[in-house]
């Protein structure tokens, strides 16, 4: 028999009806992790506020090993247990490894601020996984665009065929959907990685805890603003509800496409084996039960994030216990998304696309008719004209029961007098692709262009095991060892001038950095010459963060510092021009800056063997690079 947590207030023996109805042990020890992290953290917090010795964190943080432990080799032993929830669990396994140093943890802290650190806890690991399923999601779908990127396919609008594309363009559609999905989890795990540890049950604790550094201890950006929202927010659980239910709506329009294409009356394409299903009565039958799945757990997807919105819609300040609703939906749609994500690739890897079906399927139904009346309009038509020409001749080609291009030069010439014998060579597969070369369009080589620049935003996007997004910010003092650092290491190979400890601690209000999990792995420094000019200088990432656009977020961080304070040029020399081009600066003679040569190239030590070249930028945001250091 277990005690409550909460005894004292109370007498008698809670109803066994209302504690199965209360209790939420059958699913939040899924937060047992989290729950063991976030007193750890907690137990050096109330260490440094002085209420508990250093040796008794360290016996504390010891034993809360031992729970997790536990917790993994034996699951038993959290699954049948009979405490009310993950907290009252891991407490009592606590108290009975060190006795009442166990019940010191607690001091200061409210199951309103702990669980709710849990969750987010729980959700930024679960986001990070997710977006790496995504990233292998989007990878499978470009190598299968590489594969047929040579493939013509039946373009459809209103499932009538419309127009003819390339396979791989059908591909890559997919594929900007699930960008945008991977930027909206990027975008929601911002607003989840800030801690609400410390805020008590409402009103935040009453001791002096410092909740920056536990913030920073917990892997977070930063620490909530107000306790009372802490302890009672669940946006970001609903934001990331709203990104997994997004994310299926794709999946399930994906799925719906492959479903027609599979269908014996497209025959565009067979599923593997290995995702369908045969019929228990008729042995012919071969169904796509995988997509069907994506989806009907798309309508699961939705109502997870109804079920959540309904839940806070009407809920006062601050913690209630509707909340406890929060988990359920929110573990659900996790697992199912991951499920969706994680079939996704082995099965577009063995999907066959029958390309003499996909040709013949291109060419019929007149899809070449909006070719014709391009072509007549090179010719000198107005297009609405060219388009009934265009539309006559479908309709004499339907009666003879003919391809457009079957249809002789003399009927051809009947409605459209303009037409000559060139005709011809507008009207096949291959002519009507090569005229969509436009960037984002379906032509060969605007195909392969995409390939190769969504092959580049996933690898400049690889995100080392363990390490979230990146933060950019003004530098702080308790920076400098690490941006000494940086400089020094560029410095060494040539790629920054050296600054001394000292200078760099002087400017340190000059230096802006790039923050992974709390680590700094990128800096840069504005230097102002006069108020309408400046020189981004001492740039440099962290070769283990390399090709994740950290470069690039440095300098566009810092051309929007110059926006805001009215810098009408920014500069940089560099021995990596191409990278600074990238980001939309251009060229120029070094004798262009005579601020930067009389003040700092007089005095360099490579003044008479400078082997750097000069851009500038008129403060307007870059584009994507991916290059990494720079002057």
């Amino acid at each position: 028999m277990t005690t409550a947590i909460w005894a004292g207030r109370l007498e008698g023996k809670a109803d066994d009806l209302f504690r199965e109805f209360n209790d939420s042990l059958p699913f939040d020890r899924a937060l047992v992790r989290e729950d063991i992290e976030g007193s750890v953290a907690w137990s050096k917090a109330i260490m440094r506020a002085g209420v508990i010795t250093a040796d008794e964190q360290r016996e504390l943080e010891a034993a809360l090993g031992e729970v997790l432990a536990l917790a993994k080799e034996d699951p038993s032993s959290i699954a049948d247990a009979s405490d009310e929830d993950v907290h009252s669990w891991v407490e009592r396994q606590l108290i009975a490894r060190v006795g009442d140093l166990g019940k010191k943890l607690h001091t200061g802290r409210s199951r309103n601020d702990q669980v709710a650190t849990d969750l987010r806890l729980w959700t930024a690991r679960q986001l990070k996984l997710r977006q790496s399923e995504l990233k292998a999601a989007m990878n499978a779908l470009v190598d299968l665009a590489e594969r047929e990127k040579t493939t013509p396919f039946p373009g459809y609008t209103h499932l009538q065929r419309a127009q003819p594309i390339l396979f791989a363009h059908w591909c890559l559609a997919y594929v900007e959907m699930f960008r945008r999905d991977l930027e909206r989890l990027s975008d929601a795990l911002k607003r989840v990685r800030l801690s609400p540890l410390g805020s008590g049950a409402l009103a935040g604790t009453a001791y002096p805890i410092d909740r920056e550094q536990l913030a920073k201890d917990l892997g977070f950006r930063a620490p909530t603003a107000n306790s009372l929202d802490a302890v009672s927010d669940r946006d970001f659980v609903i934001e990331t509800l709203s990104a997994c239910a997004l994310c299926a709506v794709h999946l399930s329009r994906f799925a719906e496409d492959l479903i027609f294409y599979a269908t014996s009356e497209a025959s565009l394409v067979e599923l593997p084996d290995a995702f369908t299903s045969g019929s228990s009565l008729m042995p012919q039958k071969k169904n796509p039960d995988a997509l069907e799945l994506f989806r009907g757990k798309t309508g699961r997807q939705i109502g997870n994030l109804v079920t959540l919105l309904v839940t806070v819609k009407g809920l006062p300040m601050a913690y209630n216990k509707d909340l406890q609703e929060d988990k359920e939906p929110l573990f659900d749609a996790m697992r199912q998304l991951s499920m969706c994500l994680r079939i996704l690739p082995p099965m577009v890897a063995g999907l066959k696309v029958n390309r003499e079906n996909a040709l013949v399927a291109a060419a019929e139904g007149y899809t070449n008719a909006t070719d014709l009346a391009d072509y007549l309009t090179r010719l000198g038509v107005p297009f609405r004209e060219a388009h009934h020409q265009a539309g006559r001749l479908v309709r004499k080609a339907i009666e003879a029961h003919s391809a457009l291009e079957e249809l002789p030069i003399e009927v051809i010439r009947e409605q459209a007098p303009r037409a000559n014998n060139d005709v011809y060579t507008q009207l096949t597969i291959s002519a009507t692709l090569e005229k969509r070369g436009v960037t984002g369009g379906t032509g060969p080589k605007a195909v392969e262009s995409a390939i190769e620049r969504v092959r580049r935003m996933l690898r400049e996007r690889a995100i080392p095991a363990g390490a979230g997004e990146v933060e950019f910010r003004q530098a702080r003092m308790d920076d400098l060892d690490a941006i000494v650092h940086l400089v020094d290491y560029w410095a060494q190979h040539g790629e920054n001038l050296p600054r001394s400890r000292e200078d760099i601690m002087k400017a340190i209000l000059d230096f802006g950095v790039a923050v992974v999990d709390g680590r700094v792995v990128g800096c840069a420094a504005l230097w102002i010459y006069t108020p309408d000019l400046a020189e981004i200088r001492s740039l440099g990432v962290h070769t283990e963060f390399q090709g994740r656009g950290i470069g690039v977020g440095l300098v566009r961080h810092f051309q929007q510092v110059a926006g805001q304070l009215h810098i009408d040029k920014l500069f940089v020399l560099t021995r990596a021009p191409e990278f600074f081009e990238k980001c939309g600066f251009r060229r120029v003679s070094i004798n262009s800056l005579p601020e930067k040569v009389t003040k700092d190239c007089a005095n360099c030590p490579k003044n008479t063997n400078c082997d750097e070249i000069a851009l500038v930028h008129d403060t307007v945001l870059p584009e994507h690079g991916n290059a990494e250091n720079g002057k």
